[in-house]
């Protein structure tokens, strides 16, 4: 499987308006400098979603939106549809990540997957990881991200490694669901130590977002993946 690497903008100012368009042409351009064969995609808020896929080419770095609600198109006022994202540029959604935890899942996994979205599901702990990898419709990817280590810049491949191991070794025993890492990705090391537990990929925010140079802060976590993609 090709490593992918997600790169959550949150609502940060250096990845809303204007800002999201240049941190992710940034993204674009580490993605195509890369010599690894790697898959990225920017996590993006809902009224950045066009923008950003208007201004990328959306075959190097896939453009997803950091939620959606279940409700489809018709009688509702205020949510952020499927339908609409789709039709925005998303090919993805990012969904229960710890700063905006939800409770149906599943019904918004089935909504993703009607409107041909591929989803990140995140989880706290190794239980919440088993219990997303034993809903119907499964997520494409989960994310196990330890909320405590969020925006800490304190890897969780390296804080508690065996988080990571046994989240993947119990999503295993129900699914053959790809697994992520996230919370505290700091450097090409993390990377790498991700990939060595067993991780595909992982989700990040600060270390990219904020980074003096994005560019090169991503093309770092990139290089962790390995030369070859592993």
């Amino acid at each position: 499987m090709v490593p992918f690497i997600v790169v959550n903008f949150k609502t940060y100012k250096e990845g809303t308006g204007g800002n999201a368009v240049k941190l992710a042409k940034m993204c674009e351009a580490a993605a195509l400098k890369a010599k690894n064969k790697v898959k990225v995609a920017v996590a993006v808020q809902a009224t950045d979603i066009f923008r950003v896929a208007a201004a990328v080419d959306t075959a190097v770095v896939e453009v997803f939106a950091q939620h959606i609600d279940a409700n489809g198109q018709g009688k509702s006022t205020g949510f952020v549809i499927a339908e609409a994202v789709k039709e925005a540029g998303a090919s993805g959604t990012l969904l229960n990540h710890a700063e905006h935890k939800i409770t149906d899942i599943a019904k918004r996994i089935a909504t993703a997957k009607a409107a041909k979205l591929a989803t990140v599901v995140c989880a706290a702990d190794v239980a919440e990881a088993k219990t997303i990898a034993s809903l119907t419709p499964s997520p494409d990817y989960i994310a196990i991200e330890l909320p405590e280590l969020i925006g800490t810049l304190v890897s969780v491949s390296k804080a508690n490694p065996e988080v990571i191991t046994s989240s993947i070794a119990e999503v295993r025993k129900i699914k053959n669901i790809p697994v992520l890492c996230g919370a505290g990705i700091a450097n090409g090391e993390d990377v790498r130590k991700a990939v060595e537990l067993g991780t595909v990929g992982i989700l990040v925010a600060t270390a990219v977002v904020l980074a003096k140079n994005p560019e090169k802060a991503l093309a770092e976590l990139i290089k962790g993946i390995g030369e070859d993609g592993k």
